[in-house]
């Protein structure tokens, strides 16, 4: 599930450590006296009150957690806390494993390495939602003049406190509380005078809303990543595609990708998502290439975009024309390890396409089954010469090790044909032992 952007808000290092947790009837009290003056006609036209109440509420917030830091080991911890744990016990969390203790106001996960990790308030020293009080409170402040560096610094520790509780919340696998949170984040990072915008909260909005099924709002917020300029490598025209499709626009789904095409023409999901969006509209894939036209006419020596129209074929097993454009990629530019990395996996695709015909042929049809597994053989001695280019020449160890897997395969499938194939064989079985 790890597909959100993993940044933790600075202000997890900034808890006081060893501060005094305070009961919940003195936190309300000093709430109940900030508000009294900050409402007071005469005292409550200054900018001093708000910000003491902002931070009246920021304080309730923070009071379960007071006496608590995240990254810690136990012993330390232990020594902090101020008390023991009532239970005990071992965890998994989104395919992590930690260990769990129950605190009076808190839960405490400490990860394999014995650091805390993840903080859970069970026991609020307020209801509602004080962190919102506090943002408004500051705003207000910074209406009747408080310094804006002042008020910046509130809301952005406003900001990153949602955050991180955001990423606890995903942690637990709640993704609809996960994306409330991540977008308060967002709205508060937004709101004047902070001077930092949370892109990373506002794209986590959205793709927390997309995987609990919330369509609407993550359009709301991929769009704003949009406005933001941020668009995730391309990733989030392709998750506009997909909130689109859910409402049944397959015009405005196409549009989103083919912009994201023209932008982005190396991500991936926006290729798939073209391709698969033309079979089901029962276009011709092929006119997924012309997108590519307006890209190439403004960078014609550009081997990627090539490459990408080699991939988009592949996808339609247009083997041809596939192999033509990996061709000219690396034509344009031979040291473009994606170029030959392309044909040789064309080469498998084509190897494997031809053993399934060969299965699918009728036990009689023995020349035809030959034919087919010569071809098949064919193809994986076609596949050498690409693969071998992209792994001397990457210097992407990712790339290198995936060449050398296909190499690998390759080599042991012809290794009875001759000495030469079985010492490459082993040559490339060595190397991927000894990474």
């Amino acid at each position: 599930m790890k597909k959100i952007l993993f940044a933790l808000a600075i202000v997890a290092s900034l808890q006081a450590a060893n501060a005094q947790v305070k009961s919940a009837a003195d936190i309300q009290k000093a709430i109940d006296k900030a508000e009294a003056t900050a409402n007071d006609a005469k005292k409550g036209a200054k900018p001093a009150p708000w910000m003491k109440l902002g931070q009246a509420y920021v304080t309730a917030y923070t009071n379960p957690t007071a006496n608590i830091q995240t990254g810690v080991d136990k012993q330390t911890f232990a020594l902090m806390a101020g008390e023991k744990p009532t239970a005990v016990e071992t965890v998994t969390l989104d395919g992590q494993t930690y260990e769990k203790q129950v605190l009076s106001r808190a839960n405490v996960y400490f990860n394999q390495m014995g650091q805390l990790a993840i903080v859970e308030v069970t026991k609020p020293s307020v209801t509602g939602d004080p962190l919102a009080k506090a943002a408004n409170a500051y705003v207000k402040a910074f209406q009747l003049g408080a310094k804006e560096k002042d008020v910046d610094s509130a809301l952005q520790g406003i900001a990153g406190y949602y955050y991180n509780d955001a990423i606890t919340a995903y942690s637990f696998g709640d993704l609809v509380k996960a994306s409330d949170l991540f977008g308060k984040a967002a709205e508060v990072s937004m709101t004047a005078p902070c001077s930092k915008i949370d892109t990373n909260a506002v794209y986590n909005t959205a793709f927390t809303a997309i995987n609990s099924g919330n369509f609407a709002r993550a359009k709301q917020y991929y769009n704003k990543c949009l406005d933001l300029g941020y668009a995730a490598e391309g990733s989030v025209y392709a998750s506009l595609s997909n909130c689109a499709l859910a409402d049944k626009d397959t015009t405005a789904a196409k549009q989103y990708l083919a912009d994201g095409l023209k932008l982005y023409p190396d991500n991936g999901s926006i290729l798939t998502n073209l391709i698969n969006l033309y079979i089901q509209m029962k276009e011709d894939p092929k006119k997924i290439v012309e997108l590519l036209d307006e890209a190439k006419a403004q960078m014609p020596d550009n081997p990627s975009l090539y490459y990408v129209e080699g991939n988009i074929l592949t996808g339609i097993k247009d083997y041809d024309g596939a192999l033509a454009a990996y061709r000219k990629s690396v034509e344009l530019d031979p040291n473009y390890e994606w170029g030959y990395y392309g044909e040789g996996s064309l080469w498998a695709a084509k190897q494997a396409q031809a053993i399934e015909d060969a299965n699918a042929l009728p036990v009689t049809a023995y020349k035809e089954y030959d034919a087919k597994m010569a071809e098949s053989v064919q193809c994986l001695k076609n596949a050498i010469a690409p693969f071998e280019a992209c792994y001397a020449k990457t210097s992407d160890p990712n790339v290198k090790q995936a060449a050398a897997s296909f190499l690998k395969q390759i080599y042991f499938m012809l290794r009875n044909e001759s000495a030469d194939y079985q010492a490459a064989y082993e040559k490339y079985n060595n190397i991927l032992s000894n990474q």
